[in-house]
């Protein structure tokens, strides 16, 4: 009798922590539905507003449902004189491809430095690296400035493209880590059969950094894409423009009403939705296994 009456108690137990289990698991879901929509909200929002017509944008109370959706508002808003958005988009792709190649490169080249070949001072120069975060960035600004000024890089996408290939702190951080999670006996057996450092790097570990590779990707692409500061910085000339920049010709236009400028703002998100679209599997994985090696 005492141990049926034991087994029941035990049964009982692991139902009830069966339920609580079952409970917070719906009360998360419940929790990251509703934060998802309330940060969609604003993009909702955008694309409906977009659509309507004009005599749409003053009602009180407004409407979310357009009540005459109007298409034509993205090739006026795209292909209006004086706005080259169609070349904007372009000087984008550019400026974000090269940008995003190289802090790949680099980065990649720089955390494998520190997380395979052991040198005296690593742990004291990936300090020093990790330091360069705390600067801000205004702080350079004017010397940069100086600095391209002299080298006649103005209004080019050299100012903004080739710091890149320097590395980024952060983008170093994450690819070191997760390099050391990775066994080191792979590079002892290549190493064995007469493989050198470039061909580990390249033939072992950039392979088996997927993950990472597309997270450092999808987070360079969305700073670069929309990349507001640097553009109105360095670049003067319309025809050296980026999109991010170009939403400013919609500023004082007397033509342009509020329902194209988010037409144009809804064609320059678009390509950031996409990418992380299809990378949004990779981030979790990604950032699991980075924090798995410790420093």
């Amino acid at each position: 009798m005492a141990a049926a009456a034991t087994t029941r108690s035990g049964s009982g137990f692991w139902q009830r922590r069966a339920t609580i289990r079952r409970f917070e698991k719906a009360t998360a879901y419940v929790l990251v539905t509703f934060l998802g929509i309330l940060y969609a909200i604003p993009f909702l929002w955008m694309v409906s507003t977009s659509l309507k017509p004009p005599w749409d944008l003053d009602n009180v109370p407004p409407n979310w449902i357009p009540t005459t959706v109007q298409i034509q508002h993205y090739p006026s808003a795209l292909h209006k004189e004086g706005r080259y958005f169609p070349l904007f988009f372009r000087n984008t792709l550019v400026y974000v491809l090269l940008s995003v190649f190289g802090q790949l490169l680099s980065c990649t080249l720089v955390a494998y430095g520190f997380a395979r070949i052991p040198f005296k001072g690593n742990r004291f120069l990936f300090t020093l690296v990790l330091s360069t975060m705390m600067l801000p960035a205004q702080v350079l600004l004017i010397p940069q400035y100086l600095l391209f000024k002299q080298l006649g890089w103005l209004d080019s996408l050299l100012p903004l493209v080739v710091p890149q290939y320097f590395g980024t702190a952060f983008y170093i951080f994450l690819l070191r880590q997760f390099f050391m999670t990775i066994p080191r006996e792979l590079d002892e057996a290549a190493l064995v059969d007469g493989a050198n450092h470039l061909d580990i790097y390249w033939r072992i570990l950039l392979p088996l950094c997927r993950p990472i590779l597309i997270t450092v990707f999808a987070l360079s692409f969305v700073a670069h894409w929309n990349d507001f500061f640097g553009p109105l910085i360095y670049l003067n000339s319309p025809k050296q423009m980026t999109m991010a920049v170009g939403l400013l010709f919609f500023k004082g236009d007397k033509d342009s009403l509020i329902h194209l400028l988010l037409a144009a703002s809804t064609i320059t998100l678009l390509p950031i939705v996409a990418v992380f679209m299809a990378a949004q599997r990779y981030f979790v994985q990604s950032i699991m296994m980075t924090g798995l090696k410790e420093g």
